[in-house]
């Protein structure tokens, strides 16, 4: 899709025409086939050893996982794009593909998502792979974990998971280039509408495509967008790993994404204001949203993001809650949905200490600033005065 288009009318037509002999389906039917045929074997040996375009079995790509994956691609300003079948999946295969692996270090933002900080410290250093965590708030601790660690890798989000500390992007890809290191950006909750970090120097951008890129609530899917240097090795391996997305799922991502300009925005709108309301209610103790002017990084978070917008996932902290009363508040919710997701049409709300960040101790999760009394919320898009009357209710049974 030509650049010169606008971000809301690349992302309705990215990856849309892929034409057939005498015409193009305005919309990529779903291929449900584990295998292509053609004429003469010759021409299944040539897309097999990539000597042709084309396709020969599911695994390795069809016409609906290439709709999506080029859309993707062009919204984040990436050569190529590969889905995969859950965020997860997506963030393993581009650890990989950077280059972790026995005695080459990795460096992670201290509060990545739970699931990638245990992916790291309990599976890839069980495998010989070196560790290491910073806070990438802290530059001076970053440079001199750069400098001492010497790492292979980095790994950070631009919005952390669930604090919402902002990265200082462009200057951690420059100091992490300088020492070698190649660049993994979870991009998950920014989404390419509010940043790119491969226009920034990035070398990896994965999403968690469950959340805003789908955006509807039910479909796994992960996506990772990288230049075309790291093609090879990022195809490679998702052959061989089997991560791959079913088309059905790809489709549905495909689909989703079209509205992406449409969601993200109402949904940002919506987190601003719930943010706001939060920040002055009596059985709050703190809120931590990059929009509100007393957050640490939202001077950074301005700069990055334009001034407009600052994403759709809100933190708060119940004063003086434990997890009987985190549940009470969670139990007495109408319109918010108690789920362990994010990125939905609908709000959603997570309790991290029992979710995204159970698997670590009681001792890290409060290192890492998560208490018993946190919660985070991921905004919809219904109307906001209703998703904060259904917070205030809840809230006052926490209260009494």
């Amino acid at each position: 899709m030509s650049q010169t288009y606008r971000f809301d009318t690349r992302v309705v037509h990215s990856g849309r025409r892929q034409p057939l002999p005498n015409f193009y389906p305005t919309v990529p039917p779903i291929y449900l086939t584990t295998t292509f045929a053609y004429p003469e074997y010759r021409e299944t040996d040539a897309v097999f050893f990539h000597q042709r375009d084309g396709y020969v079995y599911s695994r390795y790509g069809t016409p609906t996982h290439r709709a999506l994956e080029s859309a993707v691609a062009d919204l984040e300003g990436g050569d190529v794009a590969f889905c995969t079948a859950s965020g997860m999946a997506a963030v393993h295969l581009a650890l990989l593909a950077a280059g972790v692996g026995r005695d080459v270090p990795v460096l992670l933002a201290q509060d990545v998502y739970g699931s990638s900080l245990t992916l790291a410290t309990r599976v890839l250093a069980r495998l010989g792979v070196p560790v290491y965590t910073v806070d990438v708030g802290d530059m001076t601790a970053v440079r001199r974990q750069l400098d001492t660690v010497r790492p292979g890798v980095v790994f950070f989000e631009v919005i952390s998971n669930p604090l919402t500390k902002v990265a200082d992007v462009p200057t951690l890809i420059e100091w992490a280039h300088a020492v070698g290191a190649r660049v993994v950006v979870d991009n998950t909750f920014t989404t390419p509408f509010l940043f790119r970090p491969l226009e920034h120097g990035a070398d990896f951008v994965v999403h968690s495509a469950t959340k805003y890129l789908s955006g509807h609530g039910d479909v796994l899917a992960g996506v990772v967008v990288t230049r075309k240097e790291y093609a090879s090795q990022v195809e490679t391996l998702l052959r061989q790993v089997g991560s791959t997305l079913g088309p059905m799922e790809a489709w549905l991502v495909y689909r989703g994404l079209k509205t992406l300009a449409l969601r993200f925005p109402r949904q940002c709108e919506n987190a601003q204001r719930i943010a706001t309301f939060l920040q002055t209610h009596p059985r709050v103790a703190r809120v931590y949203y990059p929009g509100l002017s007393d957050h640490p990084d939202h001077e950074r978070a301005t700069h990055l993001f334009g001034g407009r917008y600052y994403g759709a996932i809100v933190a708060f902290e119940i004063a003086g809650a434990g997890q009987e009363e985190v549940f009470r508040f969670l139990d007495s919710l109408k319109l918010c949905l108690p789920v362990t997701t994010l990125g939905d049409i609908y709000t959603t709300v997570l309790y991290p200490a029992r979710s995204s960040h159970h698997y670590l101790t009681d001792e890290e999760r409060e290192a890492l600033g998560i208490g018993l009394g946190l919660v985070r919320l991921s905004a919809g898009i219904e109307n906001g005065e209703d998703l904060i009357e259904d917070l205030a209710h809840a809230l006052a049974q926490v209260a009494s």
